[in-house]
């Protein structure tokens, strides 16, 4: 994995320092909630992490039910992928370019069947069998090979560490600032309090 994680560096250092254009403005932010609420957080992460797929499990749902749904609260998603196989994730979770959260939320609730093994090519192949397995009607090739969708998921990584010091997942962002708190539901839900 080390490997891995080594050619990813590579890949965002030598992305990085080209100059990102339109060639991502077609993409649409995975994103939930009114667009015009009063409160926006965003969340950078990596569809491989642990701690990642647990705030989708713990902490997201609550948040939608209570501040999400109700339309306190936007919460976006941005990709900080921490090795090759987050990153072909994020492309996967990127492809129908609809704006919703389904498969993104799908690949966090299944990451158990899919992150696993010693090399990207193996979570590649588990991914490929759970999204065949489920139905869910995704050209694994034609998104994984899709540069422009690259190009928005390691721009979002770029982004995240320029302009907040993203450098862990999950990383939560409140109406532009970090939040530094022990990431649980209580916590959140006091800061967001204070907001409204």
């Amino acid at each position: 994995m080390k490997k891995i994680f080594l050619v990813l560096n590579i890949l965002i250092l030598s992305f990085s320092t080209q100059i990102i254009a339109d060639t991502t403005s077609s993409i649409q932010r995975i994103y939930e909630g009114n667009k015009d609420a009063k409160i926006t957080i965003i969340t950078y992460e990596s569809l491989t992490c642990g701690h990642c797929a647990d705030f989708h499990k713990d902490i997201y749902p609550q948040l939608k039910k209570e501040f999400i749904d109700t339309g306190i609260v936007k919460i976006e998603f941005r990709h900080f992928p921490l090795d090759m196989a987050a990153l072909n994730a994020s492309k996967i979770a990127q492809c129908r370019n609809d704006g919703k959260s389904d498969v993104l939320n799908f690949l966090f609730s299944n990451q158990k069947k899919w992150a696993i093994g010693e090399t990207v090519e193996t979570a590649n192949e588990n991914l490929k069998k759970l999204l065949k397995d489920e139905n869910i009607a995704i050209d694994f090739e034609k998104c994984t090979n899709n540069k422009k969708i690259e190009d928005y998921v390691l721009n979002d990584r770029i982004e995240g560490v320029k302009k907040f010091k993203v450098n862990a997942t999950p990383t939560i962002i409140i109406n532009n600032k970090k939040f530094d708190k022990s990431l649980n539901y209580k916590n959140l839900k006091k800061s967001i309090e204070k907001l409204i």
